[in-house]
């Protein structure tokens, strides 16, 4: 092969080569800074970029997305001369890269100690027990200041959380005897509640034990006294039918008596000591020994006749 086509060869390959070293892509959610000729030229946003060899460099390349810095605990004063450690969380994001860059020297040592100082300043201002129940209202005021503070380096808190607050060791004792005497306090309401509802339920069980066994006894005798109603009813019905078959009859007043005597019978079996007799009953007995000394005359003159 020539000279001249090797060296041309190589050539070729070298640009290749730089072309393709050079050529950047941004991804997504961050931005490059360049620099050309050692001064600030341009950020990059997502895409393909192409960069002047030798003449532009990436500076830096920085993340977009919300970030999250948990500082070491702090000791603060608090207004009543009580010393306690207090580590904050910051969320913030990076709005500008290119003061995020050229604004301040080490950002995030930068936001730690202004995060310290501010915390010291609004904590200085009040006392132990507003410090403990006071979240909220730090957190908001330090998010207000610090926000404001790092807007010229490009970066916005978007929140700010008091992680821990950790009193001296003297009241954390008593602060955890008062727990644990409030603990106890909701425990033994909590127990005394439970028996209450306890004595409530079984109450009502045996009320409605009461009530159901009463509806019992009340169907009982409901169900009993219309038995012996029914039972009274058809006794009757059964007499009413019978004098009413009896007077259809048209019986004569010799079968009324000896109907009357079957009835006198009937009540002699029972199981009574003294027993009065109709004055009717007694005739129709006198009645029935008449007719039996007939009968007894006629039977020796039917005897003599047969033979």
């Amino acid at each position: 092969m020539p000279v001249p086509m090797i060296v041309l060869t190589i050539l070729i390959i070298l640009i290749l080569l730089i072309l393709a070293v050079n050529l950047k892509f941004v991804p997504q959610s961050k931005a490059y800074i360049i620099e050309r000729l050692g001064a600030f030229h341009a950020v990059w946003g997502v895409g393909p970029h192409f960069k002047i060899p030798f003449i532009e460099r990436v500076a830096k390349a920085v993340s977009l997305k919300e970030q999250v810095v948990d500082f070491a605990p702090q000791p603060v004063i608090t207004k009543d001369n009580v010393t306690m450690q207090i580590d904050t969380v910051i969320y913030f994001q990076i709005t500008d890269p290119k003061l995020y860059t050229y604004g301040v020297e080490h950002p995030m040592s930068a936001i730690e100690n202004l995060t310290a100082t501010t915390l010291r300043n609004i904590i200085g201002d009040l006392e132990l027990d507003q410090s403990l129940t006071s979240r909220d209202h730090i957190n908001t005021q330090m998010r207000s200041i610090l926000d404001e503070a790092t807007d010229p380096w490009g970066i916005k808190v978007n929140r700010v959380e008091l992680k821990n607050i950790i009193p001296p060791r003297d009241i954390q004792d008593s602060m955890e005897k008062q727990m644990r005497a409030e603990r106890e306090r909701r425990e033994a309401i909590l127990q005394a509640q439970g028996q209450k509802e306890s004595q409530i339920l079984v109450a009502e069980g045996e009320k409605q034990a009461a009530i159901l066994r009463a509806d019992a006894s009340k169907q009982a005798a409901i169900l009993e006294a219309e038995g012996k109603a029914e039972a009274i009813l058809k006794v009757q019905k059964a007499m009413a039918d019978s004098l009413e078959m009896l007077n259809k009859a048209d019986p004569s007043d010799q079968v009324v008596k000896i109907k009357a005597l079957e009835a006198f019978q009937a009540a002699a079996d029972g199981k009574a000591t003294k027993i009065i007799i109709p004055s009717e009953i007694q005739g129709l007995a006198g009645l029935c020994a008449s007719a039996k000394s007939v009968f007894d005359g006629m039977e020796p003159d039917k005897a003599k006749t047969e033979q």
